[in-house]
């Protein structure tokens, strides 16, 4: 164990009000493609780019296409919970995690067992019509077509998930500035830290154990505690409990 991993296990051990806040990263081991590195494919399939299709403009305009690229691109729903998600939810367990913040609508945090889970971006799991707020789950969602009607009202089904233009559930944020600013140890885990509000939210920490762990540089890297460019499953799998 090189000493960078040497000194997160030392951290976690010690800590006692860990908070994770996670990306992308996190997701893409259990097969899941962030949306932002998008493939060849994708350009010869929609005339537009993801940020265009998963804007709340164009959810309103062209709703055919928004749910043809949301199916194809952002529903997974085979993917299985990784040994990052699966050692967060233990590290809860055991008293030492208290909340994960995540960027991801994919489910998978609830999936490995975590209850204190804050989803800044909504969850897929979650769909409401937006005429008479009746709830519909994903399975509904995947063998639903085209747009997705409301057999109750006939209106339009949304997925719970914040698109671009949309502003963020505010409870969902407070919560986690809350557990963030409380934290004795922050592990910022798969994410490059680029897409607001995530920078924002790193602001409320006050310890001194802010550990980046991150395939690549992050703009952060010169201010945190720790750095460790490895992917996260492999990193925080290894950590004992």
């Amino acid at each position: 164990m090189d000493d960078h991993r040497k000194q997160l296990q030392d951290w976690i051990s010690e800590s006692s009000n860990i908070v994770f806040f996670g990306g992308a990263g996190v997701s893409t081991e259990s097969g899941i493609p962030d949306f932002r590195s998008v493939d060849g494919l994708y350009n010869q399939q929609y005339k537009y780019p993801p940020e265009t299709i998963l804007s709340h403009t164009f959810f309103k305009k062209e709703p055919e296409e928004f749910y043809r690229f949301y199916r194809n691109k952002m529903l997974f729903p085979d993917a299985k919970p990784n040994a990052a998600h699966l050692k967060l939810a233990e590290l809860e367990q055991a008293g030492k995690l208290k909340a994960v913040v995540t960027q991801n609508i994919d489910g998978l945090h609830q999936a490995a067992g975590s209850v204190a889970v804050y989803e800044l971006h909504g969850s897929v799991h979650r769909n409401y019509c937006m005429k008479c707020h009746q709830f519909y789950d994903l399975d509904f969602m995947m063998k639903s077509q085209g747009v997705p009607h409301c057999p109750v009202c006939g209106g339009t089904i949304k997925p719970d998930v914040v698109l671009y233009e949309e502003s963020l559930d505010q409870e969902t944020i407070e919560a986690a500035v809350l557990a963030i600013s409380r934290a004795d140890m922050l592990i910022i885990g798969g994410t490059s830290l680029a897409v607001y509000p995530a920078a924002g939210l790193i602001r409320y920490y006050r310890g001194n154990k802010l550990t980046l762990i991150n395939k690549s540089s992050t703009p952060y890297d010169r201010e945190a505690d720790l750095v460790i460019n490895a992917p996260i499953g492999e990193v925080l799998g290894a950590i004992r409990v």
